[in-house]
């Protein structure tokens, strides 16, 4: 039986302010934030701060619950999927990007600059979210 699987990723500030995009191969050449599958007995913080550690080889810092979102067999993804996703806003004081072998390409751009970016649908609506909250 398939069930939902649960992922968890981030937006990224650095210390400069920017925020990291990256587009990976299971995007379908969108762009987004790292982050992938919760493991087996991991919590939500643990897996975020692993993911960003294991695909961009950053330490993340000041975690904070953002929002849940859940995509249900999004064409945008590289295989049917039914996604619950669990996104937080952290912060880094790296800035060096060691990807692995998912990242394609990745840039650090201002906040109001990501939307200028092919972004999957859940990473625009983490950014809409970013960009509300800056606004107060």
């Amino acid at each position: 039986m398939q069930r939902p699987v649960v992922c968890v990723g981030a937006l990224v500030w650095g210390a400069d302010g920017r925020v990291l995009l990256v587009r990976t191969t299971k995007w379908r050449g969108l762009w987004g934030v790292p982050g992938g599958k919760v493991e087996w007995g991991e919590s939500l913080l643990s897996a975020v701060t692993r993911e960003f550690r294991e695909e961009v080889g950053l330490e993340l810092h000041d975690v904070l619950y953002a929002q849940t979102q859940e995509s249900v067999l999004s064409p945008e993804f590289h295989t049917d999927a039914h996604l619950l996703l669990v996104d937080y806003f952290a912060s880094t004081s790296g800035h060096v990007v060691t990807p692995n072998e998912e990242i394609e390409e990745w840039a650090w751009v201002p906040l109001h600059s990501a939307l200028d970016y092919p972004l999957n649908t859940v990473t625009r609506t983490l950014v809409d979210l970013a960009l509300k909250r800056e606004d107060g």
